[in-house]
């Protein structure tokens, strides 16, 4: 499954799992002491709920743990916004949770994410390093889990938003946050050279400010990389945006606006404008 030129991501389980666990938390936060009305709020992604985003979510957890998934009372991927097969087993979720009330909602929740911590708390390192089958492709088991804090991550946003409730500094300082953050910067190299078809000899520099701030640094010579600086160079494009904002961007949430670009202004507005690479 890899080979010398594609060896795995090395990643330290304590500070993915520390990730990992408070997205789950900030989930449960949100929706502590909610109303079936709440369940019922639109999110930022097309067609679902909020209801239907932790069914999502205990959707993966269980298919992780190693529960089947429903079969679905119709053809889901005959549904606007299902895309791809990852959507339509979601979709199978969705569907079957679909009747649930929030407390059994809570009830799910909790004993899928309780399981799947004490899967992951007592695995060997050997097993958190070994390759395995990823969102990304190849790579390790551990960095499977990063890209799950991700999504959690992610997910913990979408349902802050339908419901209305202000950023706080757990959402953007905590480990959940930091882990995801991390997450996404690994995948710049993609999106700015492959997506946004930087250029040979482009150095982009992605400024995040606020309460998710963090510079991005992408080298382009054949191969777009994120690097830690550009030498005694100078980058040849800089984007300069809200961390959150960003965020949501690369997770399709919203779409692109007025971002501050200097330097080479066609590079970096057709970076911003194909940001989104969440499948």
């Amino acid at each position: 499954m890899t080979s010398p030129s594609r060896p795995v991501t090395v990643l330290d389980r304590t500070a993915v799992l520390a990730g990992l666990f408070a997205s789950w938390e900030a989930i449960e936060r949100h929706l502590a002491g909610q109303g079936a009305q709440a369940w019922q709020a639109g999110t930022a992604l097309p067609g679902w709920r909020v209801h239907d985003v932790v069914s999502h979510v205990i959707g993966t957890e269980s298919l992780l743990q190693g529960i089947p998934t429903p079969e679905a009372d119709c053809d889901v991927s005959a549904l606007d916004h299902v895309h791809n097969d990852i959507g339509v087993l979601n979709e199978c979720w969705v569907r079957f949770l679909a009747g649930e009330s929030p407390a059994d909602m809570l009830a799910r929740f909790g004993d899928i994410t309780a399981q799947r911590t004490a899967m992951l708390t007592t695995m060997t390192d050997d097993d958190w390093d070994a390759a395995t089958l990823t969102p990304a492709g190849p790579d390790s088991y551990g960095r499977f889990m990063r890209i799950r804090t991700f999504d959690c991550w992610m997910h913990a946003q979408d349902i802050r938003e339908a419901l209305n409730r202000p950023v706080t500094d757990a959402d953007l300082t905590g480990p959940d946050a930091h882990q995801a953050l991390d997450e996404m910067s690994t995948s710049m190299g993609f999106v700015v050279g492959k997506r946004g078809q930087a250029p040979s000899g482009s150095r982009v520099e992605l400024q995040l400010t606020g309460g998710l701030s963090r510079t991005i640094r992408v080298a382009v010579d054949g191969r777009a990389a994120v690097v830690d600086d550009f030498g005694d160079a100078e980058p040849t494009t800089v984007i300069r945006v809200d961390g959150l904002h960003f965020t949501r961007l690369c997770g399709g949430r919203i779409k692109p606006g007025d971002v501050d670009i200097q330097g080479d202004y066609a590079t970096g507005r057709r970076i911003v404008e194909n940001l989104n690479y969440v499948i």
